[in-house]
Parts: C-alpha cells; sequence; structure tokens
C-alpha cells in the first residue's frame, strides 16, 4: 500500500528507479544529480535491485552505454545535469534518432559559463530539439510521479523514443518534501515489462542500429522520428489517465491554476510554478483576475491545447528560466507565441527572462509582472522579450 514520505526529489527518484528495477544504468556523478546513481547504487548493493551498474569515464559514454545497452533490448536508465547534459550532446541525437525509450533524470542546472551550479532550464532547454520527450516536475511528488509514467510512455509502440523527467536542481531535487511512495508491486505492475520487438541480441533476427544513412534514406528516417513525436501527446494522455485511475494523482500537458475566469495569465515550467501559485492566491484575494498555466510537456510542445486554455485571456506573461540568444526572447516565448499566432490569439503576450543561475522570484517581480499585463492589455507593449530580477536593466 502507499505510504507518506519525507523525501529529497532525488532520493524519490531514485525510489522509482529501483521500484521499476531497470537492467542497466550507465551513469557518471555531476551536480546537483550525483545522488541519484549513488542512492541507487545502495539498492543494487543490498540486492534490492538486480540492475547492471556501469561507472563509466565521462557523461558522453555514460550515453554510448545506454544506446548500446537499450540496442541489444535492455530497459536503461541514466542520471545527469548541465553541463554533463552537454557533454552527451552527440549522443542524445543518436539515441532519438535511433528510436531507444532510454529513460534519463535531467537534474537542471546553469550550463556554464560562467560556472554555475544553481537551477536554470539552459541545459534542457539546450536539447529541446534532439529528439527527446521532455516532461518537467513543479515539485517533488512530481518528479517521482513523473518518473513512473515515463517507461510506459517512451516504450509504447507508438513513440519508442528517449525521455528527459525534469526536475529543478538543488530546489526540489535536495529540498526534502512530504510526498506518497505508492506499493513498489503496483507500481511494478503499472511499468510493466519491457519486450522489445527489435534487438540486438536477437539471434532470430540479424539486424544494425544507427547504419549510416545516405541521402537516399536520412530524410525519410527524420520524418519517421517525427511521426512518433506526434503520437506522443496520445500516449501521454492515456498514461496519464491509467496513472490517475491506479493511484489517483491527475496529470495532464499542462496544469491550469485558477483560469477559470481569468483576464491575465502567466505560463511557467518548473519549481517556480509553486511560488508563483502563492503570489496569485494573493492577488486573487485583491480581485485580481489571473490565473496560471503551468507547463508538464514541453516536448513534444501542447501548441494547440494551450492556445485553447489562453483563448480568454487579454494578455500573457511568457515567463523562461533559459537565456534566448536570438534577440527575440527564451526558448518557452518563442513556442507560446506560435501557438497563439496559429491559434488567432488576439491576446498581449510579454516574454520574461527570470531566475538565471538559480535566483529566486519574488513576491515584487511577481507584482510587476502582474501590473505589466494589465498595461500591456489596455495600451499594448513593443518588447519582445524583459528581464525581471536582474541588476543593471534600463
Amino acid at each position: 500500500m502507499s505510504k507518506k514520505d519525507r523525501l529529497s526529489g532525488n532520493e524519490a527518484v531514485a525510489i522509482a528507479m529501483r521500484q521499476i528495477n531497470p537492467d542497466v544504468m550507465p551513469a557518471f556523478p555531476i551536480t546537483p544529480s550525483t545522488e541519484i546513481p549513488q542512492y541507487f547504487c545502495n539498492f543494487i548493493a543490498n540486492g534490492q535491485v538486480d540492475t547492471e551498474f556501469i561507472p563509466v569515464e565521462s557523461e558522453h559514454s555514460a550515453m554510448s552505454a545506454c544506446i548500446g545497452a537499450s540496442a541489444a533490448g535492455a530497459r536503461v536508465v541514466t542520471a545527469t545535469s548541465s553541463c554533463g547534459m552537454a557533454y552527451m550532446w552527440e549522443e542524445l541525437h543518436v539515441a532519438a534518432s535511433d528510436r531507444l525509450p532510454i529513460v534519463m533524470s535531467l537534474v537542471n542546472r546553469a550550463l556554464s559559463g560562467p560556472i554555475n551550479i544553481n537551477a536554470d532550464h539552459s541545459d534542457a532547454m539546450g536539447a529541446k530539439d534532439t529528439g527527446w520527450i521532455q516532461i518537467f516536475a513543479e515539485n517533488n511528488q512530481e518528479a517521482y510521479d513523473n518518473f513512473i509514467q515515463a517507461y510506459p510512455i517512451a516504450e509504447d509502440e507508438r513513440v519508442h523514443l528517449p525521455l528527459m523527467v525534469c526536475q529543478d536542481g538543488f530546489i526540489t531535487s535536495h529540498a526534502v518534501e512530504n510526498i506518497v511512495i505508492e506499493d513498489d508491486v503496483k507500481v511494478k505492475r503499472f511499468v510493466g515489462e519491457y519486450e522489445p520487438e527489435h534487438y540486438l541480441l536477437n539471434e532470430n533476427e540479424p539486424l544494425a542500429v544507427g547504419p549510416y544513412s545516405v541521402t537516399n534514406y536520412y530524410f525519410e528516417a527524420r520524418r519517421a522520428q517525427d511521426e512518433a513525436m506526434r503520437n506522443v501527446p496520445q500516449v501521454v494522455k492515456e498514461v496519464a489517465e491509467r496513472f490517475e485511475a491506479t493511484f489517483g494523482r491527475k496529470y495532464g500537458f499542462f496544469e491550469e491554476y485558477r483560469m477559470e475566469d481569468a483576464e491575465y495569465a502567466i505560463v511557467i515550467m518548473g519549481s517556480a510554478a509553486g511560488t508563483m501559485k502563492y503570489y496569485i492566491d494573493k492577488f486573487r484575494e485583491n480581485g485580481e483576475k489571473i490565473g496560471l498555466i503551468k507547463i508538464r510537456m514541453f516536448r513534444p510542445f501542447p501548441a494547440r491545447e494551450l492556445a485553447q486554455a489562453l483563448s480568454g485571456v487579454k494578455a500573457v506573461a511568457v515567463m523562461d528560466r533559459a537565456q534566448g540568444f536570438s534577440n527575440a526572447g527564451g526558448p518557452m516565448g518563442a513556442e507560446v507565441v506560435r501557438a497563439l499566432y496559429y491559434g488567432k490569439s488576439q491576446a498581449e503576450v510579454i516574454n520574461y527572462i527570470y531566475g538565471l543561475g538559480g535566483r529566486d522570484l519574488l513576491e515584487e517581480h511577481a507584482e510587476e509582472i502582474l501590473e505589466s499585463l494589465k498595461d500591456a492589455a489596455k495600451n499594448g507593449h513593443e518588447d519582445l522579450y524583459r528581464y525581471i530580477g536582474v541588476r543593471g536593466r534600463d
């Protein structure tokens, strides 16, 4: 039966891994994800799982080993952060193009430079177009729940793509919260066994994985990969419905918070969503009609559904915890603007860059954002993007 416990996000994810009992875990330590393989190695040493742990010499090697093990037919897991995932860059594309359902716990941390070990989303946003599914958590419970749902999504025959379960470094990875841990047997039954149709160790079906693809084939392979990504939303929805029926907690592409009559909305992702919900409650007490949408599934991006959810608002603030060097805003800002454009929305959109390198989102920032939304709804605005909470701005 389920039980309540006090756990960090890293502990919660490691427990989900134990309950799933994957076949192989290649990993290399990097702050703040190091605890995940550390906890998991304790489970291996204690005989609680029969996973083969591969201590590699780098993150590039870790993903290379993941690719080999997954191609051989194993259920594979790893964990990394920041520059560690950047070191995997080449192999991330290989894993996705080879259609390997590897699951990775990505504990979000700022990319260098300058060197910083605190939370922002620059690592995940740098990998947003590598072909991996990306699901984000607000808190420790969601990190645990998302990981349980990851394999049924990634391994579905309509998908067969790798998946990143993202949580914010230190804010959730190391902070302790009350969460519900589900029964081991129920989790294992929910996830099921991995039974690949094609794999290298199948002696009855000789095959190659990752061959050289000449001009005659490369384009079609990429199109097929895109078709798999198009199938992801339906599978995410089905897995979430089954998760709710089994464990009672509801998930979707995003969460709508106090959006029922909202005139203004904030779109945000990760742990700062919880902070912003607190501020929105205070604004609501003062009669302000403002709500929030917390993105859970960033890749693939739920453009049509988001445009529908925002169809009744006058102005939207899109909060990016990653810098975009396009001179046109951040990565999520670009996604939301495109969604609203194709949804024929008339809402004003202000893209904010916030929280880089772990900087806090304060109440005074939320108040400034609300006033900016009210002004934009009334008078319009010309800024492609703005910063919030940074020194030295105009």
